[in-house]
């Protein structure tokens, strides 16, 4: 039986109230995957961290979630490029549940290592073809980086992203540079308001310029349009390069002792939104 969004999974102590079940999936080298599920816990849901392995041995317990996560990770050990050997394995052995998981009105979250992994498997990508609409790729410095980064939100239909329009977050990444398959496609997916998350200059000052790139720092790695996040058309699945699990605590916050962490700004938002969608 597949439930959607629209059903009762497990009822909470408030009438109309429902617990989400989220399934965390894991592989190899991943290591954000404690963080990510406590901080659905935080935002009340119920979490699985299972195994990749796991879930192609028993590919149908998959329906018996609502929320898919790949968090953030070295999957593989980044050995064919950052997500790709899962992304590999989700195309090749899991592609009819996932599309049923889709079809079924629930959510899929992919955070940094989770997001390049959405976009090569290509369940970012709603047209036909066969190549994937984008990937992420090398810093333009060649380096890996670890910083604190201003973001926009620049969506109507993302659900995660509901009732926010900027964040604070870390990023933790070396191939983290939003690269689309060709200008007409980044013009098509600019159009349709699929690039969700946006670099900023300055925190509620001022959007990643729609025709240019901010410079280094503001946007880390160089992505075109200084796209941080993605999402697809329906606005159900979001893949982003920043780490919200690292920013549910205002103690979490590099600056929290001199009274610079604003709570409108943290990551659990948008695990939040995804629980809120199910109520």
């Amino acid at each position: 039986m597949v439930l959607t969004g629209n059903d009762f999974f497990e009822s909470g102590d408030s009438v109309g109230m429902v617990t989400p079940r989220v399934l965390i999936l894991r592989a190899p080298g991943t290591n954000c995957d404690q963080e990510t599920a406590h901080a659905f816990a935080q935002a009340g849901a119920s979490c699985d961290i299972r195994h990749i392995h796991a879930l192609r041995e028993s590919p149908q317990e998959l329906s018996e979630f609502q929320v898919l996560c790949i968090p953030g990770g070295f999957s593989y050990g980044d050995d064919l490029a950052a997500g790709r050997l899962l992304a590999l394995q989700l195309r090749k052995f899991l592609p009819d549940v996932l599309q049923e998981f889709v079809a079924s009105d629930k959510l899929i979250l992919g955070i940094c290592n989770g997001f390049q992994t959405l976009l090569k498997s290509g369940l970012l990508d709603d047209s036909q073809v066969q190549e994937p609409v984008a990937t992420l790729t090398w810093n333009d410095h060649g380096r890996y980086e670890d910083r604190w980064v201003s973001l926009a939100v620049d969506s109507e239909s993302s659900v995660f992203l509901r009732g926010t329009s900027e964040l604070y977050l870390p990023i933790a990444h070396a191939e983290g540079k939003f690269v689309a398959r060709d200008e007409n496609t980044l013009n098509q997916l600019d159009q349709a308001g699929r690039l969700a998350l946006r670099y900023a200059a300055l925190p509620g000052r001022e959007l990643g310029a729609h025709n240019g790139t901010l410079p280094f720092p503001h946007n880390p790695n160089g992505s075109q349009r200084n796209v941080a996040g993605c999402c697809d058309e329906t606005g159900r699945i979001l893949g982003l390069m920043p780490h919200p699990e690292r920013y549910i605590d205002t103690l979490q916050h590099p600056q929290w002792t001199r009274g610079m962490a604003n709570p409108n700004l943290q990551g659990s938002v948008i695990f939040e939104n995804a629980v809120r969608y199910f109520q």
